[in-house]
């Protein structure tokens, strides 16, 4: 297991993290999965006999019992790893019971740190952006949570590109504290966050955690032209996301991952996974199972290493357009371009 810097922290994470959206099983979380403790014990000791280190949850996975059949399973194993969670989505039915106000992040905190059954959390992440909070505000209850030994860390998940540089600038101004990672989604079956989000990380020196790298299951090789809703999966139950805009390249891109994973002996899950780890900015995907099984394989695309062709190939197959400015820059600036643009830029200067 490789480890690497998240952001400019001195923290190392383990470059796969184990994912928790599947543990509790409450809610609308049914449908990803319902592993029990003794299940969820299982799999964190699959992880940690791999090398990982990182473990995500939030407190919206099936209404606070995944952070509860967490903690319980953790146990005494606490120490052994880093817990990240979330704060932002609806606990309940009251008026304060979302949102980013100084009220719900702290409360959420001291929820959370209840049930993880912790007296402190590394990486405490903002699930989504709340546009009628201050930012100030937000930041303010952070700055309270990290000096009091409640949190580590603070990340932010789900921003937009300005949202994130507000929210980054506003901190440096005020001297409270910084994310050191984002945590967004990001896969060959949509690769959005190279527009902004991607370069905004670089350039700001944010770890990038992402969730979701085989965008809900649609690249794990089980997906087919013929078969779109397989019996067992996530789709087959109605789970809706992310959501496919290009039928035709989703699965133009699921042929060349299984014709790259039959050629390594691998799965086509393993190989989406290693092309994610090899771009620019990435520090850690988060993997989520239903099963032992699917766990394993996620977990040897660690050592896995594709080739350039290979690389080449993927980016191809699953390339989106140049949109406004970038195509201008490229066109008129390529003179002066730097790393972050360079993230995007690269695969279209030739």
């Amino acid at each position: 297991m490789e480890y690497r810097q998240l952001g400019a922290s001195g923290l190392r994470v383990s470059t796969l993290a184990l994912g928790t959206m599947t543990f509790g099983g409450v809610g609308w979380s049914a449908m990803v999965g319902d592993t029990d403790v003794a299940g969820a014990r299982r799999q964190i000791g699959m992880c940690l006999d791999a090398g990982v280190n990182l473990i995500d949850t939030a407190d919206g996975y099936s209404l606070g019992h995944s952070e509860r059949v967490l903690g319980e399973a953790l146990g005494k194993r606490r120490d052994e790893v880093l817990l990240a969670t979330k704060v932002r989505m609806p606990v309940g039915d009251g008026p304060n019971d979302a949102g980013l106000s100084r009220h719900h992040v702290i409360s959420g905190c001291e929820a959370s740190l209840r049930r993880l059954n912790t007296d402190h959390i590394d990486v405490y992440q903002l699930h989504e952006w709340d546009g009628q909070t201050p930012v100030e505000e937000t930041l303010a209850a952070l700055d309270h949570l990290v000096r009091s030994g409640k949190v580590r860390y603070v990340g932010a998940s789900n921003f937009t590109g300005w949202q994130l540089l507000k929210t980054l600038g506003v901190a440096d101004r005020l001297g409270l504290p910084r994310f050191v990672s984002q945590q967004i989604y990001y896969s060959l079956q949509a690769r959005d966050a190279e527009y902004e989000l991607v370069p905004a990380s670089l350039d700001q020196g944010l770890g990038i955690l992402v969730w979701s790298p085989l965008a809900g299951g649609l690249l794990s090789g089980k997906y087919r032209r013929d078969q779109r809703s397989p019996e067992g999966t996530r789709r087959f139950a109605g789970w809706d996301e992310p959501p496919i805009h290009d039928e035709g390249k989703l699965y133009d891109t699921i042929d060349v991952l299984i014709e790259i994973g039959d050629a390594h002996r691998v799965s086509a899950a393993q190989v989406a996974l290693a092309w994610l780890l090899a771009q620019p900015g990435v520090t850690s995907l988060i993997i989520g199972a239903r099963t032992d099984g699917q766990l394993a394989d996620n977990l040897a695309a660690a050592e896995l290493t594709l080739d350039a062709g290979e690389l080449a190939r993927l980016d191809a197959v699953s390339a989106m357009p140049l949109l406004y400015p970038h195509w201008h820059q490229l066109d008129t600036a390529s003179d002066r371009l730097g790393a972050p643009e360079l993230s995007l830029l690269r695969r279209h200067r030739a």
